[in-house]
């Protein structure tokens, strides 16, 4: 495997929802992926000290990477999603690395796992390395490129303006107008 000069493929999709809690008491947010069909959201319960309420629920999907060559696979079960850097905090460490590549066309993207747990072990960079590869792989890179970044690097977070790249309101009939913040 060390020699292989992996080809990587999606594999094992599981399509769900990213559900977003927060805690009304302590301000406490967690995220969780699920497969129901339709998350009810404001639905509220209590645990322990916490007061749940289900803010939001954005169409998602799970997969892990296979190589085609060595059959390699790592699981990306602990990637929450993406979010677009805004540049809305002028000397955070995603923006200087964002305003830094972008001169070489390479557009930033914030890799999140889920909360809290992703708050004390972060998906590994080698991971978002190997996401960076993927997504490279399957586009032309002579006219631009991506960048995986940990959301670890955002330094201010409850400040962070970022817009996560989301599904909401994909099952519904009546169009989204307004995307509320996911944070």
């Amino acid at each position: 495997m060390a020699d292989c000069q992996h080809t990587w493929e999606m594999t094992g999709i599981t399509f769900g929802f990213v559900v977003f809690e927060k805690c009304f008491h302590c301000k406490d947010l967690r995220t969780f992926f699920t497969e129901e069909d339709h998350p009810y959201l404001g639905e509220g319960y209590r645990e322990d000290d916490h007061y749940w309420n289900r803010m939001e629920a954005a169409q998602t999907f799970q997969f892990d990477l296979r190589c085609t060559r060595c059959s390699h696979q790592v699981s990306f079960r602990d990637l929450m999603g993406l979010l677009h850097c805004t540049g809305c905090l002028e000397d955070c460490p995603v923006n200087v690395r964002r305003l830094a590549l972008e001169k070489d066309r390479t557009f930033v993207l914030v890799a999140f796992g889920f909360l809290p747990q992703a708050l004390e072990k972060p998906i590994p960079e080698e991971k978002l390395d190997l996401l960076t590869e993927y997504f490279n792989s399957r586009r032309d890179t002579s006219r631009s490129k991506i960048k995986i970044l940990p959301f670890t690097l955002i330094e201010d977070l409850p400040r962070c303006k970022g817009d996560f790249i989301h599904d909401i309101g994909m099952l519904s009939q009546e169009p989204v107008t307004e995307r509320k913040p996911l944070l």
